[in-house]
């Protein structure tokens, strides 16, 4: 009974801040899973991987009924993820714990300070500089990406790198889709967002799968975590129109940060 009511509790802070903050949220889970259940991280990640998958599939679905998803990009990215996900789950379960644990925590660090400085940026005023245009350009007429060969290699490598991660550590990869996607292609951020939800809803489901099959992935801790999780995603949306989103970022950033500190000192105590 305990570890179910601490899943739904983490599952619904993870919820809130992916909520808040966007996809970025969810890469809290796998932290928070092995610090409150003491398990190591080829266990964390499939049950991250669970709850990632249900709450972007929710948002994903939103993304398309609003006619905001580009399906196509989102299809093709998705699968080039999927056949790489499965690789990094390999890895994630011969590889020691420690290292996996220190790689996790360089990318949790990475990401806070990319955050914090996006979110400081637009505080700020500042807007990024204008470079080449991307290779991935929106066909104003039709609404749709202009579909070349410099357009799905960005795109490609950058689904298949997200999928790998997702296997590795467990996260959807949403620190990766995000960024590529304003990177290669000139879509309104609405869109990258809903893009992005269903690259990983897809690539997560795909990886939680394999782990169920597998026989990885812990059902009694991975079902109350994703429906925490769920409404977590529902209560932040709520108060996401009530809160400033840069700082949430910020704020967010810091924590990640931390969490990514108390991860290191893990594996030296």
């Amino acid at each position: 009974m305990d570890s179910l009511f601490i899943a739904s509790a983490l599952g619904a802070f993870v919820g809130i801040l992916m909520g808040l903050t966007g996809a970025g949220g969810g890469i809290l889970s796998v932290p928070l899973l092995v610090f409150a259940f003491h398990m190591p991280m080829s266990e964390a990640g499939p049950i991250a991987l669970t709850a990632i998958a249900i709450s972007a599939g929710v948002g994903a679905v939103i993304g398309l009924n609003a006619k905001v998803l580009r399906y196509k990009a989102a299809m093709f990215m998705a699968i080039c993820g999927l056949i790489l996900s499965p690789l990094g789950l390999w890895v994630a379960q011969r590889a020691p714990n420690t290292p996996m644990l220190l790689l996790f925590s360089a990318v949790l660090i990475y990401v806070a300070a990319k955050m914090f400085v996006q979110a400081t940026q637009t505080i700020a005023g500042k807007a990024p500089e204008l470079t080449k245009p991307p290779p991935c350009q929106l066909d104003m007429s039709i609404g749709k990406l202009i579909w070349t060969v410099p357009c799905a290699r960005s795109l490609m490598l950058a689904g298949a790198f997200a999928g790998f991660l997702s296997g590795l550590l467990g996260v959807g990869g949403g620190f990766i889709i995000v960024p590529s996607l304003k990177k290669f292609t000139d879509l309104p951020m609405k869109a990258i967002v809903a893009t992005s939800l269903g690259v990983l809803a897809i690539v997560s489901a795909g990886g939680a799968a394999v782990s169920l099959v597998s026989g990885t992935l812990d059902l009694t801790i991975a079902a109350p975590f994703a429906v925490g999780s769920l409404v977590g995603l529902l209560i932040g949306k709520v108060l996401e129109k009530n809160i400033s989103g840069p700082r949430v970022q910020q704020i967010f950033s810091v924590f990640t940060f931390l969490v990514a500190l108390s991860l290191i000192y893990k594996c030296f105590t």
